[in-house]
């Protein structure tokens, strides 16, 4: 039975600041270290800019335990009213389901970013356990995002 796992956080910063940002593979690649590391498998490796298809990768845990290869399908729903999405509809051979979707929208006091993850996971009878991995995942994601936002993206450019 597929489990839900949905984190919340303030982004100090305007929302189309994260969400040029958040489109980007280079933010992928910072927020998902040191936990996993995504090594494409098409020689011409990650777009810049994602754009909607499917894009393979190998998967490293702390970047030195492989951890086989996951399907990132990129889309890009339409919006609801001040809320952008990105989604990445990814499996792999151990995870049927890795239904990622990304929400981008202003706070209520329209002086930030709420930032959410909401993923859907299927992973037969590992979905608990994948579970739980998610959700300390995208909490440090998160993090890793409101350090990138304080630091004012440094991070990015060097």
């Amino acid at each position: 039975m597929p489990k839900v796992v949905e984190l919340t956080t303030r982004l100090d910063c305007n929302p189309d600041e994260i969400w040029a940002r958040v489109q980007t593979s280079q933010v992928l690649q910072h927020i998902t270290a040191p936990i996993l590391r995504f090594v494409p498998i098409d020689k011409d490796g990650f777009p810049e800019v994602w754009r909607a298809g499917e894009y393979r990768a190998q998967m490293y845990l702390f970047g030195l335990v492989p951890m086989g290869w996951q399907a990132i399908a990129i889309s890009f729903p339409d919006s609801e009213g001040s809320t952008r999405f990105l989604r990445d509809n990814g499996y792999s051979p151990m995870i049927k389901r890795w239904d990622h979707w990304i929400m981008i929208a202003p706070t209520a006091d329209g002086a930030a970013t709420q930032y959410t993850d909401r993923v859907t996971v299927d992973a037969g009878m590992l979905t608990p356990l994948i579970a739980m991995f998610a959700k300390a995942f995208y909490g440090h994601r998160q993090r890793r995002w409101r350090g990138l936002v304080k630091s004012n993206f440094a991070a990015l450019n060097g």
